[in-house]
């Protein structure tokens, strides 16, 4: 899993940061800007169809370390679907969105999750299955029961959202957070060759690119 590492600074001294390249893939309209601009504005719009990809990011200072997320917001519109592995190449993690009230996005994020499994490989990329506009829940298509199960049988993180209320937009970012700093801790204490537990910087690389 490739991102940067540096040292940084806290009020109880040294502790690591983290920087992740993290993708929003999903059917148009499914409320992938919302969520994002919800995360990282604390705010609701109502938002144009992204064209090609938006940018946002969010810094979180955390107890054990200082991470930094690029939200990398794809267009959801077919005609876009050729050059979307530009922009999560190289990612640390993936929402796969898709709309309670529309059966057919969950079929959408379930295709969008064959087309990473072709470009990353086993556990390579973090994947959070992401059931969004839990507000609609009088219109819902997609229960609560079948996203947990496919996610399940995937192995992906799961949660419903909504931007639109706020419901537990924070918490799925976060629970993509944990899950990547314990992915982290993980590989740093794998012994080296050497037989020291260590994380390799070298291998950590600056990725402020989109192809």
């Amino acid at each position: 899993m490739a991102q940067t590492v540096t040292s940084g600074t806290s009020p109880e001294g040294s502790r690591p940061s983290y920087h992740y390249k993290v993708v929003l893939l999903g059917s148009m309209s499914v409320g992938k800007s919302s969520l994002a601009y919800r995360y990282v504005r604390n705010n609701f719009r109502e938002l144009l169809p992204t064209v090609g990809c938006s940018f946002f990011t969010q810094v979180l200072e955390l107890n054990k370390a200082t991470v930094k997320f690029e939200i990398w917001d794809t267009a959801g519109q077919e005609k876009y679907q050729s050059v979307c592995h530009l922009y999560y190449r190289d990612a640390d993690a993936a929402f796969l969105v898709y709309d309670i009230a529309n059966k057919q996005t969950l079929s959408r994020a379930k295709l969008w999750l064959e087309e990473l499994e072709k470009r990353f490989l086993p556990n390579e990329i973090v994947v959070a299955l992401v059931g969004n506009k839990t507000d609609l829940a009088t219109e819902r298509e997609v229960s609560t029961e079948e996203g947990e199960e496919f996610a399940r049988t995937k192995g992906l993180l799961f949660m419903e959202t909504s931007a639109k209320s706020n419901h537990q937009v924070n918490n799925v970012f976060m629970a993509v957070v944990q899950e990547l700093l314990r992915r982290e801790k993980e590989k740093a204490s794998k012994p080296s060759p050497h037989g020291r537990s260590t994380v390799d910087l070298r291998e950590s690389r600056a990725r402020m690119r989109c192809c």
